[in-house]
């Protein structure tokens, strides 16, 4: 979701990363946040019975400032107000359908019909819950193991003293339970069973420096395994592999010799000029999970967990985007956004490969062996 407008060396970028925006005044400690993980228990929400959910994806700071999210009668602007959904309320997700009239102030006419009403789609995440049963010990002979949160949201319990990361002091300010949400991945460095018998898991964000520290259920996470780094095409000269970023579609395509081999809509930076137009622009970082923050002028964010991010230039990556569904419209601070499944196809296709420990790989040489990525404004 992220760019910067100055030259952005990997350093720089972690050193960001640890600073986090601290754009809010912290009010006194929060209890609720401060309570021992071992005393306040952890349980799993009763997510509704649905094969295919949607979380409201807008954060409870939009409806403190006033903004509300409607769910309507209807697939449609005019139709009367059912009520008001929640920040992170979960919906089953029946269908989704075309608006019943234009709506000529969004670009997307896709509404999502719940048993309640209907709800415009880039408002909600579609999400599974698919609660796993969780390692009782860190692996044999590994420090740790990566995990992707496999329910539509998990709460966070803060191990450390107090918050260190902008988004951490952002949910003391307003008093909110920190949460990862579906699909999104985090590091694991202890395991632990609590008063109630419940599995914890120890999480951080292992690529920020300094990080916050967590425990969490951990029925709420898969590990990942081989499969989930494993190279797609591995075979294909890699000469021939390029990925093609249309700003004016909203659309990726992963090329193998002129043939097109993947599609995907994304979301693009709102700003003009905020997702670098050119190429070829390689392939140079690539982790399987970081935190995205800066507090450049009108691209203020602290957002941890960011999955299968693939930079291709300064502080520009193709990654996985869980804060909306609005692929297909340009949404970002110039990063590329995509669906998760997206993201991850992209970061296994392209080169160079990353293995699972540490997770993580620069390329240095830009010129040979990394994927070219091609960003046009083309009709």
């Amino acid at each position: 979701m992220a760019s910067s407008k100055q030259p952005f060396s990997r350093r720089d970028f972690l050193k960001l990363a640890g600073l986090g925006m601290g754009v809010l005044a912290l009010r006194p400690w929060n209890s609720h946040l401060s309570v021992p993980a071992t005393s306040r228990g952890f349980s799993l929400p009763d997510f509704p019975k649905a094969d295919l959910l949607g979380r409201n994806c807008t954060t409870d700071t939009s409806l403190l400032w006033g903004g509300t999210i409607p769910l309507m009668s209807r697939p449609d602007v005019g139709s009367s107000r059912v009520r008001d959904a929640k920040p992170d309320e979960v919906f089953p997700w029946l269908h989704e359908v075309s608006a019943q009239t234009i709506d000529y102030n969004y670009q997307n006419q896709r509404w999502v019909e719940t048993p309640e009403g209907f709800i415009r789609s880039f408002y909600l995440q579609p999400c599974r819950n698919l609660p796993n049963t969780p390692l009782t010990a860190i692996p044999s002979g590994q420090n740790g193991f990566w995990a992707e949160v496999t329910v539509p949201y998990v709460d966070l319990i803060l191990d450390n003293p107090a918050p260190v990361s902008g988004w951490m002091r952002d949910h003391v300010a307003y008093d909110r339970i920190p949460r990862l949400y579906y699909s999104q991945v985090m590091w694991v460095d202890q395991i632990r069973t609590g008063d109630g018998g419940a599995v914890q898991y120890h999480i951080n964000e292992r690529y920020a420096n300094p990080g916050d520290l967590f425990w969490a259920e951990g029925a709420a996470f898969r590990p990942l395994t081989a499969d989930d780094v494993s190279p797609i095409h591995p075979d294909v000269d890699p000469s021939t592999k390029k990925v093609v970023v249309n700003l004016n579609y909203q659309t990726l395509s992963c090329m193998e010799d002129n043939k097109e081999v993947y599609f995907a809509s994304v979301s693009t930076g709102i700003q003009e000029g905020s997702t670098p137009i050119g190429g070829p622009q390689a392939v140079r970082w690539k982790l399987i999970s970081v935190r995205m923050s800066a507090a450049v002028t009108g691209a203020s964010y602290d957002l941890p967990g960011i999955s299968w991010a693939t930079f291709f230039h300064d502080g520009v990556a193709i990654h996985a985007a869980t804060s909306h569904n609005d692929f297909g419209t340009v949404h970002s601070h110039g990063c590329v956004n995509c669906h998760p499944e997206d993201a991850k196809w992209v970061f296994r296709w392209s080169l160079p490969t990353v293995p699972m420990e540490p997770g993580e790989i620069t390329w240095t040489d830009w010129v040979n062996g990394s994927t070219k990525v091609f960003v046009v404004d083309t009709f």
